[in-house]
């Protein structure tokens, strides 16, 4: 029984479409006079965060505290994965096909350096500082200095 179909036996009738909103007023549901009807939740921040609809197909989607998707899964099995810097901008993303993709901004969010797994590439990387860095080798530790 779908949402509207339980709302008319209770009440005795419905018009359509049929929708559903929460108290942030997002709709949560939707439904036409076909049966086909959509199902969609949130985060506290207003983002969806899941849609489902009667066909089965879904999608799931997660975000940093910025709002900034950094996870996609949907009911095909595709799922990608993103990583941001301080700024927003997109440092890292990685796909269920195996596609990858790495980037870094200057301090004017201007990209200086990008590469994936297709082997496209231009600029280049940022020295990175290993001083002070501690790694863990056969169960020592040891703290990393720049040469």
């Amino acid at each position: 029984m779908t949402r509207a179909q339980a709302y008319k036996k209770q009440f005795g009738k419905v018009s359509y479409p049929f929708k559903i909103y929460d108290s942030k007023g997002n709709q949560t549901y939707y439904e036409n006079n076909t049966g086909f009807w959509i199902k969609r939740e949130y985060n506290s921040k207003g983002n969806q965060t899941y849609y489902e609809n009667n066909t089965g197909f879904w999608i799931k989607r997660e975000y940093d505290s910025k709002g900034k998707q950094t996870y996609y899964e949907n009911s095909y099995g595709f799922w990608r994965k993103q990583e941001y810097d301080s700024k927003g901008n997109e440092t890292y993303s990685e796909d269920s096909d195996g596609f990858w993709s790495k980037s870094e901004y200057d301090s004017k969010g201007k990209q200086t350096y990008y590469e994936n797994s297709n082997g496209r590439s231009f600029g280049s990387k940022k020295k990175q500082s290993c001083d002070g860095k501690i790694v863990e080798i056969d169960g020592k530790k040891y703290e990393l200095k720049e040469l």
